[in-house]
């Protein structure tokens, strides 16, 4: 069942988990090059390679890759297992920003900025390496330090040069499940058993940015989801509340 959290919850588990990892876990953290977020489901035929694609993102460092689950596909005969609908809307937000007359699966955004076909890998690593290191790119340094009794999450400053006009950012935590394997018994996919990568099952403002250099301060907890791993994504935001590129990231596996 999909649970929808306070802020303070989110928090709290964020916390929880940092302290599973500990200090040298933060400071051995990898600056990625870019996110891919995909949106895909268990009931589309077509979503099986973008599944193998993220499954390879997923296993480097220097990428944040995300697995969406979305559920309107669900009356082809197979419930999505790992669906939410707040996944569905996220989507259904990103179709507003990047003025896409409907959703599709299986989607691919890089950076917040570009969608793709998620199964055409070699369009979606070429958009990561030719985003990397630009104004495009991941330009917010976020970084995390654990105080003993707190967690510090810093977010650097805008860089000069890059558009800071009306800024309007939130610090967005996404919970995710690194592994999932899933026997598919009905619908499209009926027979196949598949491994799933960084399913999202939460997704949360937790904090708000204009472009300066903030430290979020933050207690430990003992809400602990043992075995899950977590990222932050730094993301500017619309007046209309439509996600937009994504400054900066960082994930922490278990």
């Amino acid at each position: 069942m999909f649970r929808l959290w306070t802020p303070g919850h989110i928090l709290a588990l964020a916390l929880g988990f940092l302290a599973l990892i500990g200090p040298a876990g933060a400071e051995n953290t990898v600056r990625p090059i870019g996110v891919v977020e995909l949106f895909t489901s268990q009931g589309c035929n077509s979503c099986p390679p973008a599944d193998a694609v993220l499954d390879e993102l997923a296993s480097r460092e220097d990428v944040v890759a995300l697995a969406y689950h979305v559920d309107y596909w669900d009356y082809l005969g197979w419930r999505d297992a790992l669906a939410h609908p707040a996944n569905s809307e996220r989507q259904r937000k990103y179709a507003g920003t990047l003025q896409k007359s409907s959703v599709y699966t299986p989607q691919a955004i890089v950076n917040g900025r570009q969608d793709m076909n998620g199964a055409n890998r070699t369009k979606v690593v070429s958009t990561l390496e030719a985003l990397a290191g630009t104004a495009a790119g991941l330009q917010v340094d976020l970084s995390l330090e654990d105080r003993g009794d707190s967690i510090i999450v810093s977010v650097g400053a805008l860089p000069e040069g890059l558009d800071g006009e009306d800024l309007s950012a939130h610090l967005v935590f996404v919970d995710y499940t690194p592994r999932t394997t899933v026997e598919i018994r009905a619908g499209e996919n009926r027979g196949r058993t598949i491994e799933y990568r960084n399913a999202v099952n939460r997704i949360q403002t937790i904090g708000m940015w204009d472009g300066a250099a903030k430290n979020f301060e933050m207690p430990r907890s003992e809400l602990i989801q043992k075995g899950n791993g977590c990222a932050l994504l730094l993301q500017r935001v619309d007046e209309n509340g439509l996600p937009g590129a994504i400054l900066g990231a960082i994930a922490l596996n278990p």
